[in-house]
């Protein structure tokens, strides 16, 4: 399973792709088990380059009865600041978040390593 994430260029705010729109929580992104629709979908966000910057697929993994990112670097991105448990995404607190926090998986999901490597 893939998802799709970008930081808004206004606020450098973490979004995920849902169905043609950003929205701001993982909760809501769009899953996709499909390589070409996910593709598709990255096409999609990247034409709107004046709302996102860099956006890329990353891999998810069930947790807890729900989906979160594959790798460290997404779930904190996720979280918001990590600096303490009452800001950002996180404070918002829910079984989602309780996921996010408790998931385990790689350093780096495939998606960013792509990234990389095109860079």
């Amino acid at each position: 399973m893939k998802a799709l994430t970008g930081n808004m260029l206004q606020d450098g705010e973490a979004v995920f792709w849902s169905h043609g729109r950003w929205v701001a929580r993982f909760r809501d992104a769009e899953l996709f088990d499909d390589a070409g629709k996910a593709e598709a979908a990255e096409g999609a966000a990247k034409s709107q380059q004046t709302v996102v910057v860099d956006p890329y697929l990353i891999d998810v993994i069930e947790s807890e009865g729900l989906w979160a990112p594959l790798s460290f670097r997404e779930r904190v991105r996720c979280l918001g600041p990590t600096n303490h448990p009452q800001h950002g995404k996180q404070a918002d607190g829910g079984d989602d978040i309780d996921a996010l926090r408790h998931a385990i998986g790689a350093a780096r999901s495939t998606g960013r390593v792509n990234l990389i490597k095109r860079k």
